[in-house]
């Protein structure tokens, strides 16, 4: 894109006193230009904090809701509503309300790639980054209803060896897809390449077995959220790693540290709902103010108290992710 079109941005976005709030899976111009890029912990912290009177939230809805939530009498837009989360979709209220039914006294942790409804009926809220925490601050003696990914709930039960949580068989279809004969053949075809794993993938358990096998070095199989791939590919000493997450974040690696060649291990993992913001429509969304995120002030209220209860869980170590 043209500096024009990114100067014409920030133009807007300082008029309208608007923060431009951009997802690690975005199109590399959108996050060029955005005020904060990161995960949805890290945006969601930024969205309770900031002082702009308008919000531009460039990632999926779930995410603008979120803000909306966290920032109820703020305006808060998303470039195209229609930019939804297959993950979140694999569960809605009416159904999270029957499974507590079925397990009265559980707490339930809900994956932030939920909807504000979710969110409403949830204990806590976790992201990728914190799940491991967020689990552990929860008495062990309680069950705990873990929803919707049914990959990041594998790999927290293996993390802290909870034998009562009951985890909800949801997935993102575009984590999902990076399964384990991808990763295998990749890891075949570049031995001495490290592999950055989001847990969401369908591909984590694999990571660990192949690592525990001995066909990957243990200490080059990492298991991270977006957030600490950023950390990692800041320290890395590899000439190359091999990323297994949506393909947008390969754009934050390369910026972090130019002198490692990050690929894909699957090129086609690409999200059509991330991809859906593009340049254009975040111009029109700052020129016309649209498409405003609203959340009934009851849903908000209930919601919040999940979201603020995590974003108030403490730092989460990165070697755990």
């Amino acid at each position: 894109m043209t500096f024009s079109w990114a100067d014409e941005v920030r133009d807007l976005a300082k008029q309208r006193n608007a923060v431009i709030l951009a997802h690690n899976y975005q199109v590399p111009e959108v996050q060029a230009v955005a005020d904060h890029v990161g995960d949805s912990l890290g945006l969601s912290r930024v969205a309770a904090a900031v002082d702009a009177e308008v919000i531009v939230f460039c990632g999926v809805h779930f995410m603008a809701e979120t803000a909306k939530i966290l920032s109820y009498d703020k305006t808060v837009l998303i470039p195209d509503e229609k930019a939804g989360c297959s993950l979140a979709e694999t569960i809605n209220a009416e159904q999270l309300r029957a499974w507590k039914a079925e397990h009265p006294g559980a707490a339930v942790v809900s994956y932030v790639n939920t909807t504000a409804a979710v969110k409403a009926e949830t204990d806590i809220c976790c992201t990728s980054s914190n799940a491991v925490e967020v689990v552990a601050s929860i008495p062990e003696d309680q069950d705990i209803l873990f929803c919707p990914d049914q990959f990041l709930g594998a790999h927290v039960q293996r993390l802290t060896g909870r034998k009562n949580m009951h985890i909800w068989m949801g997935e993102c279809h575009v984590h999902a897809g990076i399964n384990g004969a991808d990763l295998k053949e990749r890891v075949m075809a570049e031995p001495e390449a490290e592999l950055f794993i989001h847990p969401e993938c369908g591909c984590a358990t694999s990571a660990l077995y192949l690592a525990s096998s001995g066909v990957v070095p243990a200490e080059r199989t990492k298991i991270l959220s977006t957030s600490g791939m950023v950390t990692a590919a800041e320290q890395t000493k590899a000439k190359k790693v091999l990323v297994a997450t949506e393909t947008g974040m390969i754009h934050q690696l390369q910026k972090a540290n130019p002198l490692v060649i990050f690929e894909p291990v699957n090129r086609a993992a690409v999200c059509k709902y991330m991809k859906m913001i593009t340049p254009e429509k975040l111009l029109n969304s700052l020129r016309t103010m649209t498409d405003e995120v609203t959340v009934p002030r009851d849903i908000a209220d209930k919601a919040r108290l999940s979201v603020e209860r995590m974003i108030e869980i403490g730092t989460p170590s990165r070697t755990a992710e």
